[in-house]
């Protein structure tokens, strides 16, 4: 998979680009998160057809429409796994308590392939910033790492748990 991202932004070099907010996208690939694919369920929220995922539409920290009120928290993924807590025992969102930290599997589905600086479906989630977020994935081999996704160029990677620099996205559901 992280061979495939190498070969798309190897792409990105040598193919015409189109530009949409700061987001750079190949028009001549397909979308792997289609407008079709991802429903704007009116509430600031988004059901991505295929997973069965409800995925908040802003990214902690940040709310509105647009997603352009506020500015996204930066978490220790220790306090990234407690922030699902946090939110669903203060009534939590949209109707919904069941809220959690996704995996790196499901927070690698939402990845834009064909875009970068943000590699994600603007359109679904606007105003996203081109930041690491964490995943509720521990790395096994060092129990002082865990999996994030990096949203600048869409690859998934491992961090040291106590850098506080990553964000989070909440999601619930799922197939």
């Amino acid at each position: 998979m992280r061979i495939c991202r190498f070969l798309i932004l190897f792409l990105f070099i040598c193919v015409p680009f189109r530009s949409a907010q700061a987001q750079t996208c190949n028009a001549n690939m397909p979308a792997s998160t289609p407008d079709s694919q991802l429903t704007d369920n009116g509430d600031s929220t988004v059901t991505d057809t295929k997973t069965g995922l409800i995925w908040k539409k802003c990214m902690e920290g940040v709310t509105g429409a647009n997603c352009d009120t506020g500015s996204a928290t930066t978490f220790t993924w220790q306090t990234a796994l407690q922030q699902p807590g946090v939110v669903n025992n203060n009534g939590g969102f949209a109707g919904y308590t069941d809220w959690r930290l996704p995996n790196v599997k499901e927070l690698d589905s939402i990845v834009e392939e064909k875009c970068y600086d943000p590699s994600i479906n603007l359109t679904r989630f606007p105003n996203t910033p081109s930041s690491s977020v964490w995943s509720g994935s521990p790395y096994a081999d060092y129990s002082d790492n865990a999996w994030y996704v990096d949203f600048y160029y869409g690859y998934s990677d491992v961090g040291y748990r106590d850098d506080d620099g990553s964000q989070v996205r909440l999601v619930r559901g799922g197939q």
